[in-house]
């Protein structure tokens, strides 16, 4: 085979082992073969393939998202764990996609690590491949870029990138938004993949006992806690479409509720979210209290365990919750919205 064949002494001593991206290839091929709903593609390509199935959709329109796990996965690093993180990298992507009520076809992964260890790489993609499970998206390509003298050796960067389609008349439509709509939360895993600079300089990971168990947090290691990997919305979020008429969702990732849910919103109208309602995940009273963080900026950093909010008719509501909760969400209502400009208002 022209893989066995394919090997370069001199780009190995320069710190690229060609041959390990070969076994590394070889490894996550299982977990790839998991995402193959539909999908026409082989592994070791140039390009991967997608027949794009339009039965129902009159007038298609493709919608892409882009992500990166950011700073959390020094946590992986320093717990030398790596199979969820790309679960992360998915759910970043997919759930901004799915807010304009489009559904994921296909994924694409890029890693770039200091030293390709077969190992840990099939790790990350099978991470990756069980978001793409989660999420009914079809894992048809990636890249490993082996990059000695730029990443240390035992780190890596992961990001990725998604498209789905959507109907253009069943587009979510902001502008259908009167006074009185309800805001409805879905609840969070965790911190998810946002607010780790901050995150890392409250606990000082690098020098903290990430393994010991935190009354706090229910026995759970902080570590454990901070992995816990981004929750992916997709599908009940597609069950309650196809049922409700939903009028606008948000992904609330950096920036919390301050910048996140704004973007959903008609202009002249704010979210009026009762604090009260919100149920805040003990990591986050945990960071407030370490790092003496003001309250407003806690719900201006992180998703305070309130990772997605849907907007729909105070009538629609109580349906809307109960779709949403036999689809697996403990969704619960925690605000309104009301004339003003002010973007989101803690009550």
């Amino acid at each position: 085979m022209a893989n066995e064949r394919s090997r370069s002494d001199s780009y190995a001593a320069a710190g690229v082992d060609i041959t390990a991206g070969y076994r590394a290839v070889e490894l996550m091929k299982s977990h790839i073969a998991r995402t193959m709903t539909g999908a026409d593609t082989g592994i070791g390509g140039f390009g991967g393939l997608f027949p794009l199935d339009l039965t129902g959709i009159s007038k298609p329109v493709l919608v892409s998202g882009t992500d990166g796990v950011g700073t959390k996965l020094k946590i992986a690093f320093l717990l030398d764990k790596h199979d969820t993180v790309g679960i992360d990298c998915v759910a970043m992507c997919v759930n901004d996609v799915i807010c304009c009520g489009a559904k994921p076809l296909f994924f694409l992964d890029y890693i770039a690590c200091g030293r390709n260890i077969p190992e840990r790489i099939a790790d990350i993609v099978g991470g990756v491949a069980e978001g793409c499970v989660q999420s009914g998206a079809a894992l048809i390509g990636g890249e490993t870029a082996e990059m000695p003298g730029f990443y240390p050796a035992n780190e890596y960067d992961l990001a990725g990138f998604c498209v789905g389609v959507v109907d253009k008349d069943r587009i979510i439509n902001k502008e259908t938004m009167i006074p009185g709509d309800v805001v409805i939360a879905l609840p969070s895993s965790g911190v998810h993949s946002n607010g780790f600079s901050l995150v890392r300089k409250v606990f000082q990971v690098s020098s903290a006992d990430l393994l010991a168990p935190v009354e706090r947090l229910g026995g759970q290691s902080l570590g454990e806690c901070l992995l816990t990997p981004t929750k992916i919305y997709v599908k009940p979020i597609l069950a309650l479409l196809e049922q409700v008429t939903v009028k606008g969702i948000s992904h609330i990732t950096g920036g919390g509720f301050f910048e996140n849910i704004p973007r959903c919103l008609k202009s002249g109208l704010s979210a009026k979210i009762d604090e009260s309602a919100v149920r805040v995940l003990p990591i986050f009273d945990l960071i407030a209290e370490k790092g003496n963080i003001p309250r407003r900026d806690m719900f201006n950093t992180f998703n305070m365990g309130a990772g997605m909010s849907v907007v729909v008719a105070k009538e629609d509501a109580g349906r809307a919750v109960d779709i949403l909760r036999a689809a697996g969400e403990d969704a619960y209502i925690m605000g309104e919205l009301v004339e003003s400009e002010e973007g989101v208002i803690l009550c």
